[in-house]
């Protein structure tokens, strides 16, 4: 296959310096320019037509959230958000994905030592190659829009709410995915919980936006806190979320544990842990993400009863994780994502209908 070519955006000269020589370090990336703001960035991506750019957000003459917009309105194509605002700035990056970049990560600490540098260096090649490749999303997310939608009402037992689990895994694409999902929902459904890969100065805020736009309660995880109905919970970021029962009662733990499948949260430390809740009383969903963390774990479920779901190629951003269970035969149901939060409904009346029946 052909070299994925990439145009670096930085108003910083050693950002950009860094940034091409890890990119051409692969084999299978070359970077075909640079450009130091965005007016440059026009100009040269109409000559050199690259596969994907990378895009900072504070510069001079045109933020980088601006010239995003602009660009997938005018020339929608792949762009990866890298920038120091990227750890502090949680708002500003969740708007650029908002308005169709693919992924985001912090640029590389100044002080980064060499294995620090390597690892910053093999995720951001992983990410350019999976973001490459992404279906680019021409309608940007309108905010002033975004609210719950009509969501069929689930009538359902106290006890299956109550003693019921829905656990969600995502990683690339599923703060946008998630949103959609969630605000989906109706409010009578068992407990929520959620492991999206993000860095720990992001989980808290995408919580925030998702709740602003839902029906259910939606929030990042305390530790020890009780699993309620008709509430989501967010694994924080770099940290694992755990479901252990106590007395009867789900609870919510965080944990500093060691990373999983090079990931912390860890979807199938959270979709193993969900093993607390009887087969029959749990439902398992994967959205978009790259990788396959989780997906070994959701097969086994499957094959012990549990009702899974897997979001399907054309509408996620990345098809690695659901189309990891959907190889492995781990997923019940393959759908779109305006599909799922329907199919979880559904589930759940159907298993209540059983329970009133008898069956």
């Amino acid at each position: 296959m052909a070299a994925v070519r990439v145009l670096i955006v930085d108003d910083s000269r050693v950002v950009r310096e860094v940034l091409r020589d890890l990119l051409d370090s692969h084999p299978g990336i070359d970077v075909v320019g640079v450009a130091e703001d965005p007016f440059e960035a026009r100009d040269l991506i109409k000559k050199l037509n690259p596969d994907l750019i990378t895009l900072d957000v504070e510069m001079p003459r045109m933020d980088g959230i601006t010239f995003l917009r602009n660009l997938m309105r005018l020339r929608p194509m792949p762009v990866l958000m890298l920038s120091s605002l990227t750890q502090a700035g949680a708002e500003v990056t969740l708007d650029a994905l908002e308005a169709g970049a693919v992924d985001f990560m912090p640029k590389p600490a100044r002080d980064a030592d060499d294995d620090a540098l390597d690892d910053f260096r093999t995720l951001l090649c992983d990410k350019v190659l999976a973001a490459a490749s992404a279906p680019i999303r021409q309608r940007q997310l309108d905010r002033s829009r975004v609210a719950p939608v009509s969501a069929p009402a689930a009538v359902l037992p106290t006890e299956l709410v109550r003693n019921g689990l829905i656990g969600i895994g995502a990683s690339t694409g599923g703060t946008v995915a998630l949103l959609e999902v969630l605000r989906a929902l109706p409010t009578q459904l068992p407990p929520i919980v959620i492991t999206q890969h993000i860095p720990a100065a992001f989980s808290e805020r995408l919580a925030k936006r998702i709740d602003e736009a839902s029906r259910i309660r939606v929030s990042e995880l305390v530790d020890g806190e009780k699993l309620l109905p008709s509430h989501a919970y967010l694994a924080p970021g770099d940290r694992h979320l755990k479901v252990e029962k106590r007395g009867g009662q789900l609870i919510g733990r965080v944990l500093d544990s060691d990373k999983v499948n090079r990931h912390r949260p860890s979807v199938e430390v959270m979709f193993d842990s969900c093993r607390a809740v009887p087969a029959r009383n749990l439902a398992l969903v994967m959205l978009t993400g790259m990788g396959e963390d989780g997906a070994e774990t959701m097969a086994e479920m499957r094959r012990s009863g549990v009702f899974t779901i897997a979001q399907d190629k054309a509408s996620s951003i990345v098809w690695g994780m659901p189309g990891a269970v959907v190889n492995r035969d781990g997923a019940e149901q393959v759908l779109p994502l305006q599909s799922i939060a329907p199919a979880l409904v559904e589930h759940f009346k159907a298993k209540a209908d059983r329970l009133e029946s008898g069956a």
